[in-house]
């Protein structure tokens, strides 16, 4: 993954091949860097997996159930990973909302109890797709914290090339926290909804296409309504991943996916889902193409599409990427 250097001074990436330089990111890590790594006493790694089981009910509201992943973990992981469990460890679990963010002094002591301190990195994986990873990347950006990697292909990859695993459950001991939280790396529905009607602001929809144009006939579900937000465009998270191995796909690919769309010609960018995961992929995968004006919808369709008041909209399923 590369980082794109040519930004102005709102942070807007202008992408201009005569000048554009790459670098390679520090927050996306290969599993041969891990593999000679995993001795260093300041890397704390973490398995993020959870697994949304589908409902095969219209009627839910939320198209799946939430399954904690820590028997995948206790089955197999990385030597001396510990776990975290996204929804009981770092979600507000008063919200009505599956992993609703909680305020920034909560989230940097529930991460600093997880063993996380301010001069240890943290490297995240998941064991099927890695948006469980980029959520608590973007969460632990939130709170300030940039010392966080996201494992390239996580666990699938790392079982590709027959490397070592464990059982053995490991728990860091408790660290100590002081950032400077960012306040704007999370968007609540009064600044989506704000952004309909303001040009400046590009809207993307991380769901899949027939999520996105309403027409996926309960195959996926919707969450009240189908179809998206008013404006908002499509780029599947999926999109963005080799099927195979789970890693992200080259920054070029990547880059010319996004090139597709308005994101160049934004002052701001806010992304969204189902419930502000796979939408975290997405803000992490621009934040790395250099893009520092973006916010993740946290609480996403979850709470966006119940509320009637809130406008949505449905689409022939050929025009995905119209904004309307």
């Amino acid at each position: 993954m590369v980082t794109f250097e040519c930004l102005d001074q709102h942070g807007k990436c202008h992408e201009c091949p005569a000048t554009r330089r790459i670098r390679l990111s520090r927050s996306i890590d290969q599993t041969d860097w891990l593999a000679d790594n995993l001795s260093d006493p300041t890397i704390r790694v973490y398995d993020c997996t959870t697994h949304l089981i589908h409902i095969a009910d219209p009627k839910a509201g939320v198209p799946y159930r939430v399954e904690s992943g820590r028997a995948d973990y206790e089955l197999a992981h990385i030597p001396g990973a510990a776990f975290i469990d996204l929804q009981n460890d770092l979600s507000d679990n008063t919200s009505p909302l599956r992993f609703t963010c909680p305020d920034t002094d909560t989230l940097m002591a529930a991460f600093a109890a997880l063993g996380l301190t301010d001069d240890c990195t943290a490297i995240l994986y998941s064991q099927t797709t890695p948006q469980w990873a980029t959520r608590i990347w973007w969460m632990l950006r939130h709170i300030g914290f940039d010392r966080a990697r996201v494992l390239d292909g996580g666990l699938s990859k790392w079982k590709l090339e027959g490397r070592a695993l464990e059982t053995q459950p490991n728990v860091y001991p408790p660290g100590v926290i002081n950032k400077v939280p960012r306040p704007d790396l999370m968007a609540d529905k009064e600044e989506v909804l704000q952004a309909i009607d303001n040009p400046g602001t590009c809207t993307i929809n991380a769901l899949r296409k027939v999520q996105h144009t309403g027409q996926d006939n309960n195959e996926f579900g919707n969450y009240g309504r189908p179809g998206h937000i008013t404006g908002s465009i499509n780029v599947p998270t999926g999109e963005l991943i080799d099927d195979t191995t789970t890693a992200f796909l080259p920054a070029e690919a990547i880059s010319g996916i996004f090139a597709r769309t308005d994101v160049s010609e934004a002052d701001r960018i806010l992304t969204y889902c189902g419930g502000g995961i796979a939408a975290s992929t997405t803000a992490m995968l621009l934040t790395m193409l250099g893009y520092r004006n973006v916010g993740l919808y946290d609480a996403s369709l979850s709470e966006w599409a119940p509320d009637t008041t809130l406008p949505m909209k449905t689409l022939p399923v050929d025009h995905a990427g119209d904004a309307s």
